[in-house]
């Protein structure tokens, strides 16, 4: 159920033709302050009927925001909210013992980690971590897989990472992905890697329980959305900066005036594609854009994100990283 590269699909406008998929699901979604990607696909989904639908964010008030506006949608679904910060370990290891406690949600059909921040300045969590690196990418990890119990006792269970095209900025930088000489750090190279390792988590997920699990993976790329996301950027400064990296690295997009932007019902179709659509299953660990599977020869699509090689040692370095093993 693909479409034209000429078009632009919306979450909204796509989600029916999965109404038979979606209804009964129950799906987690990290990031669901209102205006956000999170929130515009679950109310895109919300009144074909899903079970239930688990609110993770760290805004608790926007989170309750959100679920009320998906409880006037579709009354009959259940709706959760679960604290979470996922720039924390910490925070991450009770929201997943809440998660698990959870007697009346026996599995998890659809996971999306959507949640994430944009070319912040340079900040190294309390933990050590790169900030980038731990929101986008190390709390989902974790998250992920100390929930992969519920996920895999789903009798279809995926799994959505929110990639992005700026993983083009950096590849994983396995001696230094902190940035540890603080004149090094690029914003943008800093989004770039964190975006590049849920790209590479995506196939590590999919190699290792796709065959023995049923588990299906996807990274996507929402496209260039001005969502809350980005809300706390000067987008003069931004694309300054960002310009200067694409120029940096030798990408033609650094001498681009513009670029097209999405609305978020756009930005969101291709969560919807991701979760539901039945035809994908060939392409497991896929990154997914436009409702489609990326393709190198077209799109902006490095070879260090889609590399089963790197894939693995990512693996093994972030659980050197978390100091815990998930062995599949």
């Amino acid at each position: 159920m693909t479409d034209p590269l000429n078009q632009k699909p919306t979450a909204s406008g796509l989600a029916p033709n999965y109404a038979t998929v979606i209804k009964g699901k129950i799906l987690l979604v990290t990031g669901v302050a209102p205006g956000g990607l999170g929130a515009v696909f679950i109310k895109a989904i919300a009144p074909l009927q899903p079970a239930v639908l688990i609110l993770a964010d760290f805004n608790s008030a926007k989170a309750q925001q959100t679920a009320d506006e998906l409880s006037k949608l579709s009354p009959i679904t259940k709706v959760r909210t679960l604290d979470v910060d996922l720039s924390s370990l910490a925070a991450v290891r009770r929201a997943a013992e809440t998660v698990n406690g959870w007697a009346d949600i026996p599995h998890i059909d659809v996971v999306v980690n959507n949640a994430g921040i944009t070319a912040v300045p340079r900040a190294i969590t309390d933990e050590g971590f790169e900030r980038h690196f731990a929101t986008n990418y190390l709390g989902h990890f974790l998250l992920t897989n100390l929930l992969m119990p519920k996920i895999l006792a789903s009798e279809a269970p995926r799994v959505i990472n929110v990639g992005s095209d700026g993983h083009i900025f950096s590849p994983i930088r396995f001696d230094d992905p902190g940035f540890r000489d603080e004149a090094l750090y690029r914003s943008w190279m800093a989004y770039g890697q964190s975006k590049t390792a849920m790209m590479l988590m995506a196939i590590s997920l999919a190699e290792k329980l796709g065959t023995s699990k049923n588990l299906l993976a996807f990274s996507v790329h929402p496209g260039a959305v001005t969502t809350n996301l980005t809300a706390h950027l000067n987008w003069e400064e931004a694309y300054v900066e960002m310009s200067s990296t694409y120029r940096l690295l030798g990408y033609a997009q650094g001498w681009k005036k513009d670029f097209d932007f999405l609305t978020p019902d756009e930005g969101a179709a291709t969560y919807v594609y991701a979760a539901f659509d039945p035809d994908i299953r060939a392409h497991n660990g896929g990154y997914l854009l436009k409702c489609r599977l990326g393709d190198p020869w077209r799109d902006d699509l490095r070879a260090w994100a889609t590399s089963s090689v790197e894939a693995e040692m990512l693996w093994k370095l972030t659980e050197k990283l978390i100091g815990q093993e998930f062995r599949y």
